[in-house]
């Protein structure tokens, strides 16, 4: 069933859904620039200024969604070797086994350390990719093959980050068919993209009102505030924005209403922006407010000159969010560079040389990043030896970015 224009300002009504500052989650931060504001009497109230209560974050990739390339050495260890998805793993081991190693990957790849870690480093946010087989309800169970039990530590990781002050951004990163071919992120190397149908896309939304009803319902997910309806979806595929994101905007604030949430404590929408290149969201929400949008800025793949020069540029003069696609964050960038160039002399990551560079462009992205909502760096951690261009922790512990995101202002040099 497709959902009119109509109907969807009809149930939104006046939604203002909640972002971080709105709870003044992260507190004041270090690079919040007050001013004292004379309110008679020799009182004064601070204000802030735009830097205050910025979304900086990691993605943890291949927690719930395992990408071999990024975690070759516990992809082996789980006895997924020669295989390149979840689905393909699961095929291979069986449900009881590959229940049982997925669940031990689950135990370990993330643990109380790593978020202790992630708020030592300055972040206050994660993004957690998710695929739609942690509903198990949702899952074809005759022809899909998933790792069963991921609720309870997904559960587990949303209290974590609650007890921290971590904020969190739950991505519907794997779709039921895939929203993209050959491609592990969406957990299955399918040779076609098999989501873009009403019957696929109506497991996705009840993947997403499964969700939205047990954040409201479990107090693990007391700062988990952004749903994201879909990463990366595939080009040229209208009903995507007519179809899918209507009905899942609709339908989540559906559940809202019928749990009484008040307008102030309703999710966070988030839908890929129009940069994105598979359309336009606004063409659907228009008027509507407590949603969001997400862009991925990976200069490796950009259609500009592989110099560390254009580099910089680059990243200083970005802008994004074009066509009232805001506010936005930018869900995922990193430090890799064009594959041609990326073990050259001067790109490689383990000669010291080098390192001054990548300082300084992390800085300019996040400079970039910061002009709206924030960022989330792909990825917390990886098994990729001594290149860290995809690994936050590993960079920070590399000395090349800095424990305190706030010296990002001085460094970038744009």
């Amino acid at each position: 069933m497709k959902y009119s224009l109509i109907s969807l300002l009809a149930l939104a009504g006046a939604v203002s859904a909640w972002l971080p500052a709105d709870r003044n989650l992260f507190g004041e931060q270090p690079n919040s620039v007050a001013r004292s504001i004379s309110i008679g009497n020799g009182r004064s109230v601070k204000r802030f200024t735009s830097g205050y209560n910025k979304i900086r974050g990691v993605n943890l990739g291949s927690l719930f969604i395992i990408e071999p390339w990024m975690c070759g050495d516990e992809w082996n260890a789980m006895g997924c070797g020669g295989t390149k998805s979840e689905f393909d793993c699961m095929m291979k081991l069986g449900q009881d086994g590959g229940n049982a190693v997925f669940k031990k990957h689950w135990d370990t790849w993330i643990t109380e350390q790593d978020m202790d870690k992630i708020k030592e480093y300055g972040l206050n946010t994660i993004r957690v990719p998710v695929g739609y087989w942690l509903v198990e309800d949702v899952v074809d169970k005759a022809s899909e093959h998933f790792p069963q039990g991921g609720m309870e530590y997904m559960d587990r990781l949303a209290e974590w980050a609650a007890s921290r002050g971590i904020y969190v951004i739950l991505d519907l990163h794997g779709a039921p068919a895939a929203q993209e071919p050959n491609q592990p992120f969406t957990g299955q190397y399918a040779p076609s993209s098999g989501f873009f149908q009403d019957y696929n896309y109506d497991r996705a939304v009840k993947f997403l009102t499964t969700m939205t009803e047990r954040i409201h319902k479990n107090t693990a997910y007391r700062t988990t505030g952004m749903l994201e309806v879909l990463n990366e979806p595939e080009r040229n595929h209208p009903d995507l924005i007519t179809t899918f994101y209507a009905k899942a905007h609709d339908q989540i604030r559906a559940v809202e209403q019928s749990l009484n949430v008040p307008a102030d404590k309703q999710l966070t929408i988030q839908f890929m922006d129009k940069g994105w290149g598979a359309g336009n969201p606004r063409d659907v929400l228009q008027g509507k407010d407590g949603v969001a949008f997400d862009n991925h800025r990976y200069l490796k793949w950009a259609p500009i000159e592989h110099s560390k020069t254009s580099y910089l540029a680059t990243s200083c003069a970005d802008t994004f969010g074009q066509d009232d696609n805001k506010p936005i964050v930018i869900g995922e960038w990193s430090l890799a560079v064009d594959t041609a160039v990326e073990w050259a002399a001067e790109w490689d990551p383990t000669k010291d040389d080098n390192k001054a560079f990548y300082k300084q462009w992390w800085a300019a992205q996040v400079q970039a990043y910061e002009k709206d909502l924030g960022w989330t760096f792909w990825s917390w951690k990886t098994q990729l030896g001594g290149d860290w261009r995809w690994s936050y922790s590993g960079a920070v512990d590399a000395g090349v970015i800095p424990k305190d995101p706030n010296e990002a202002a001085g460094l970038a040099k744009c």
